[in-house]
């Protein structure tokens, strides 16, 4: 089956030619492993049976070895220039290596499982974010108290920290938790700080259709309150749906589209024209 395309494959990719803008060459090795991916992408789209058309939706894939589309339809188009090697040897690398993975995995499996991280990378959002939060009185307190309303899917906290030599509490917390839709606690988490010394926190949540809002208390109290002195610095939640959410919202916002199929090609050589 994967033999099966490597003809058609190489006869499209040399439509490609004519695509000259100044782009980063892509190494034939790590061409061959983005082609591996996108062949693993296809196959999901064909047995989904997703109409497709539109030239972003392996961008992700491309940003993950370093790249952008246009520095892959350059490599592509470059290759009539190079001499000593041809397209067909990388793609014939590319269905090596998934020839390979067929004797551990299930190409379906697998297919399903790449676009499933695609998905899932290209959902994942910044709901709230502080830079820099600055604590030296009781009153401050209240900046480091936070609540964000929520919906199903996982949330991720992270926040740098230094309780520094002038705050005057032995013992201090973070909190964590969910509300829910009646107002009670849920996945509530205590965690103890660290004193005198710069610490990193990251905390990760599942959320599902019953939780309403997410709490973070950063700096409590375990015994009479006394002058803190605490600094958070990079704090960041995000946010990533249900693995079939992010796949639905991936091809709303980016139908009908092939790395090898005619708007592909289409684009490289308007470019080229341009």
């Amino acid at each position: 089956m994967i033999k099966r395309l490597t003809w058609p494959l190489v006869a499209a990719l040399t439509l490609l030619s004519t695509a000259c803008s100044q782009h980063t060459i892509i190494p034939d090795d790590e061409l061959a492993q983005i082609f591996h991916d996108a062949f693993l992408t296809n196959a999901y789209i064909e047995r989904q049976r997703v109409d497709i058309d539109s030239l972003n939706i392996y961008a992700p894939i491309f940003a993950r070895y370093g790249y952008t589309t246009e520095d892959v339809q350059y490599t592509i188009g470059n290759f009539s220039k190079r001499k000593s090697a041809r397209l067909s040897d990388v793609v014939e690398a590319a269905i090596d290596l998934l020839e390979a993975e067929e004797k551990f995995y299930n190409r379906e499996v697998a297919a399903l499982d790449t676009i499933k991280q695609v998905a899932l990378r290209s959902a994942r959002r910044t709901v709230y974010e502080q830079d820099r939060i600055r604590v030296r009185s009781l009153r401050d307190t209240v900046k480091l108290s936070i609540s964000i309303d929520v919906e199903p899917g996982s949330y991720e906290v992270q926040y740098d920290y230094l309780v520094d030599s002038l705050d005057e509490n032995t013992r201090l917390q973070r909190r964590i938790w969910v509300e829910n839709s009646e107002g009670e606690k849920e996945q509530t988490q205590y965690f103890q700080l660290r004193r005198h010394v710069e610490d990193h926190a990251s905390r990760a949540m599942t959320i599902d259709t019953a939780a309403r809002k997410l709490h973070l208390k950063l700096l409590a109290f375990i015994e009479k309150p006394k002058r803190p002195s605490i600094t958070v610095t990079n704090l960041r939640i995000s946010h990533t749906p249900p693995a079939e959410v992010a796949i639905d919202q991936l091809y709303e916002r980016q139908l009908k589209v092939r790395i090898f199929a005619d708007q592909f090609l289409r684009a490289a050589i308007e470019k080229d024209s341009l």
